[in-house]
């Protein structure tokens, strides 16, 4: 028994070496079968927990009949729209807080006061000012977005060695090269961490605004299966928002923030 036992974990370490990717799966496989049995011994009645079979066919459903790729893509859709302003007003706007001693003077208590002020607490007054629509979810996402940008901006460039500046100084760069040289490479690192901080709260926003005002979307397709009782389809919902944050978080920007930090010497290979 112990050498057969031997046998399959050296298997599983052959396995996970030559395809790295097995390491993630596996305890998605192993919640899966979990849920499964459980499932399948009726702890609870099916028509509180549906099994990964009923959810399977869920997703067929409503795939052909193309309510899913709708909402989806209105999901998607509000998310880029609503982190792209965040990023574009962030960015600058850390990078002014972090360079003047004035606008740090000015702005920063102010900033940290509406962070402290939750996205879904704007929720009532947006609805009144904006109505029940895509105004509504964008702003939500881009004040979720906007706010560890531009902190984690201003960490970045304060971060930046005193040497870097006299030593571009010592060469002639201009304000513009200085900003375009040394203060934004040095503080890359620490945008991207913000970047992908700010997305994730974002996506989390987006989800919840969806539900609460939302028309269309992943978050509505979940409140509204709630009218109707279907468990399937909530659970759909959430394994959708897990598998696509996994995706856009492991495969995109996880990589790029680690590229980011290796190119500018923040981190080892």
């Amino acid at each position: 028994m112990k050498s057969f036992l031997l046998g399959i974990w050296s298997r599983c370490v052959r396995l996970t070496v030559r395809w790295p990717s097995v390491v993630a799966i596996a305890p998605f496989i192993l919640l899966i079968a979990v849920w499964w049995i459980v499932t399948e011994m009726q702890i609870f009645p099916r028509v509180f927990l549906p099994g990964p079979v009923d959810v399977v066919h869920s997703f067929g459903s409503l795939v052909y009949t193309g309510i899913l790729p709708e909402y989806l893509q209105d999901s998607m859709v509000r998310l880029a729209v609503g982190a792209f302003w965040g990023i574009a007003i962030g960015i600058p706007l850390g990078m002014l807080v972090g360079l003047s001693s004035r606008a740090h003077t000015a702005l920063w208590p102010p900033l940290l006061f509406f962070q402290a002020i939750g996205d879904i607490a704007w929720l009532p007054i947006l609805v009144i000012w904006f109505g029940y629509g895509l105004t509504t979810v964008t702003v939500v996402i881009v004040y979720t977005v906007i706010f560890p940008v531009i902190l984690n901006t201003v960490l970045g460039v304060r971060s930046i060695p005193i040497t870097m500046y006299r030593a571009a100084q010592s060469l002639g760069a201009s304000r513009t090269r200085m900003l375009w040289e040394v203060v934004l490479p040095g503080a890359l690192p620490s945008i991207m961490t913000g970047l992908r901080n700010g997305l994730g709260y974002g996506w989390r926003a987006l989800i919840a605004t969806e539900i609460i005002v939302g028309t269309s979307g992943i978050g509505f397709l979940m409140f509204d299966a709630r009218r109707a009782g279907s468990v399937v389809e909530i659970l759909l919902g959430m394994i959708i928002l897990g598998i696509l944050w996994y995706i856009v978080d492991g495969w995109i920007l996880a990589p790029i923030e680690r590229a980011t930090g290796q190119r500018w010497g923040l981190v080892t290979r």
